[in-house]
């Protein structure tokens, strides 16, 4: 019983990790630069009012094209484009597990006499773990963009 606890823990510490990491790669920089306002003057006569305009700094995007076979690691967000490739394939081949044992899992409860009647095979962590394909993918790739760019 001591085993599963364990086993439970480390599962999910390793599945918020890699779901961290998965959507660092979706996070936008914020612009250090402020709004600024004009401010706002009181018109000579009652009957002339003069428009206050309203100025504001441009956003600067970083251009994430990119020419040749494979983009720059900066594509994958601040967390992901630090990570070196053989950790990033590591926690691709961890999510890839954590999506089959939940698949078979679910597949092992199906069999259960009146299962599929009532709903019962159907397990919130069997569903949150079926997210790890996805994000074996998605690290997959992220784990090839990290060797083409020598990390």
């Amino acid at each position: 019983m001591q085993k599963i606890k364990v086993a439970k823990g480390m599962l999910r510490s390793v599945l918020l990790c890699t779901l961290l990491a998965a959507s660092s790669a979706f996070m936008v920089p914020t612009s250090s630069r402020a709004v600024a306002f004009a401010p706002k003057t009181a018109p000579a006569s009652p009957f002339v009012s003069s428009p206050s305009p309203l100025f504001m700094s441009e956003i600067e995007y970083e251009d994430m094209t990119w020419e040749g076979e494979y983009p720059p690691s900066k594509v994958l967000g601040p967390i992901m484009s630090k990570m070196p490739s053989g950790l990033l394939g590591m926690l691709s081949a961890v999510s890839l597990a954590i999506c089959v044992y939940s698949c078979a899992q679910s597949g092992v409860l199906q069999q259960e006499p009146g299962a599929m009647a009532n709903g019962s095979w159907v397990k919130w962590y069997y569903v949150l773990g079926g997210f790890g394909g996805p994000l074996a993918w998605g690290m997959h790739v992220a784990s090839w963009i990290q060797r083409k760019n020598g990390m």
